[in-house]
């Protein structure tokens, strides 16, 4: 395929609550990201992302697309809205994006409450929610281990990939701030993994600043930001236990 036939598509992302000129700690927005960034590395598409402040959008952001929110992907001059329809369009309109569609109702079991659970701990702050998220984590590092595979289906990326990992980082980063809240080292499969996803480009890229993912959450309780937190400079947490840094 030349390179002129290359198809643009375009990613519209919310973003940072605190500076608008960076990317925001959507999980979505970033699922998406990481979806087609991985299409781009490809090469079968070629990659815009655009932030969109939304407490400041601009003018004919309201115009094209009314009430809608980020994430928002164009293709070909047509916005595809809502987050069902946008993973149905790259599997099915984006070139090579079937490939990132692996069905697996196993790992799909596995992770489709993990940020339910999240959430309810960050609400409760608990020993309760925080043992069913272990629990639940527990889970997924069992099934890493009877794969043994580099990601949750294989050992290429896959769509599940891109879902879960935004997650993971919530719950290290938010977790940690609200709740004193950390991933167990024994969980080596589950953290062998995450070093993993932490080595690729398509998460870095990604990636919103630790503050971002901590801001949204103070956002949803109500909290209001302080004006320190505009300048400091962000920081982006990607260690690992200390017993698996070999």
């Amino acid at each position: 395929m030349a390179e002129s036939e290359v198809p643009e598509i375009e990613l519209i992302i919310k973003a940072s609550t605190i500076d608008g000129r960076r990317k925001g700690a959507c999980i979505f927005c970033q699922e998406y990201f990481m979806d087609l960034y991985l299409l781009a590395e490809l090469k079968t598409i070629s990659l815009k992302i655009t932030t969109v402040d939304m407490k400041r959008p601009p003018a004919d952001f309201r115009s094209n697309f009314e009430a809608a929110q980020p994430p928002i992907l164009i293709d070909n001059g047509v916005a595809v809205l809502e987050n069902d329809i946008i993973e149905r369009h790259i599997m099915k309109n984006i070139p090579g994006g079937h490939n990132l569609f692996v069905p697996d109702q196993e790992v799909s079991k596995k992770i489709e409450n993990l940020y339910s659970k999240f959430k309810h701990m960050l609400m409760k702050r608990d020993e309760t929610s925080k043992n069913n998220l272990t629990n639940t984590l527990t889970r997924i590092n069992e099934m890493l281990a009877s794969k043994g595979t580099r990601f949750l289906t294989g050992d290429t990326m896959c769509c599940f990939d891109c879902e879960l990992m935004p997650k993971l980082q919530h719950i290290r980063v938010a977790g940690a701030f609200f709740c004193d809240f950390e991933i167990p080292a024994s969980l080596t499969h589950l953290w062998t993994y995450i070093r993993e996803m932490y080595q690729l480009d398509a998460f870095t890229q990604s990636n919103p600043a630790d503050q971002d993912i901590i801001n949204i959450y103070k956002n949803q309780q109500g909290v209001k930001s302080v004006k320190r937190e505009e300048l400091e400079l962000p920081s982006y947490t990607t260690s690992i236990p200390s017993t698996l840094a070999a």
